[in-house]
């Protein structure tokens, strides 16, 4: 298609000059090239809805991101050498899909609140100890990954996820589940693999969408009266 450009897995090395000047673009491919720089020039093609630059060695991308408003689709910075993200990502307010797992953030922007029109975030296999304050803003939000942190507790904000049905939460450092998880009303699906989870509070049972619980690999005995209410309801728990 005249407006897709796909270089995927061409070894580039770094982006031809003339990718820059196709300002009419409103999907760029360049997953599996090798990058390790990404030039502010990205922020010419005001056009795109899609961007790939998954499967690189970025270890930043520019402020000028942001400029790209029109970024409605996807956005793919996964599998990269990502330390931290520009604030600028928020201008991004259109975009429904974000993924920037398998880098080595230690912290998301706080400005990931003003991206109102995310419907999927994917943060997974990062060095996360905690999310920003602004996650709460999401409220479209329908699928959250965070597999593969250490992550220690969400933020009460956390409670204002109202559309949330997939919290992957495995392989990080929760003690406690989270009391903001609670409070949402379409959670279908939570998974506390591998944490250090030691009890679950009673107001799990009152979770009125929750559909599977996943508590492998926990210190987690939970009350049997409490398992039985979950089950009852019809949510399938495994411990």
């Amino acid at each position: 298609m005249r407006h897709t450009l796909n270089l995927w897995r061409h070894r580039l090395g770094e982006v031809p000059e003339s990718v820059w000047r196709r300002t009419e673009l409103q999907v760029l491919i360049l997953a599996e090239n090798g990058l390790t720089v990404l030039p502010p020039a990205i922020g010419r093609l005001r056009r795109l809805t899609t961007l790939d630059l998954g499967h690189n060695g970025l270890t930043s991308v520019p402020a000028e991101l942001g400029l790209l408003e029109g970024l409605s689709d996807c956005l793919y910075l996964h599998d990269n050498d990502l330390s931290r993200l520009p604030d600028s990502l928020g201008n991004l307010t259109r975009l429904r899909y974000l993924n920037v797992g398998e880098n080595a953030l230690a912290r998301l922007p706080e400005t990931i609140g003003a991206m109102t029109g995310l419907i999927e975030l994917r943060a997974q296999h990062n060095r996360l100890a905690s999310l920003p304050d602004g996650i709460g803003r999401l409220g479209r939000l329908r699928e959250l990954h965070l597999r593969g942190n250490a992550i220690e507790d969400l933020p009460p904000s956390v409670a204002g996820l109202h559309e949330l049905r997939d919290l992957d939460l495995r392989e990080n450092a929760l003690a406690e589940l989270p009391g903001p998880l609670a409070d949402l009303p379409l959670l279908r699906r939570l998974d506390l693999r591998g944490n250090r989870i030691t009890r679950l509070p009673d107001r799990v049972a009152g979770m009125p969408a929750l559909e599977r619980l996943d508590l492998r690999w926990n210190p987690c005995e939970p009350p049997p009266a409490l398992l039985a209410e979950l089950e009852r309801r019809g949510c399938y728990v495994l411990t």
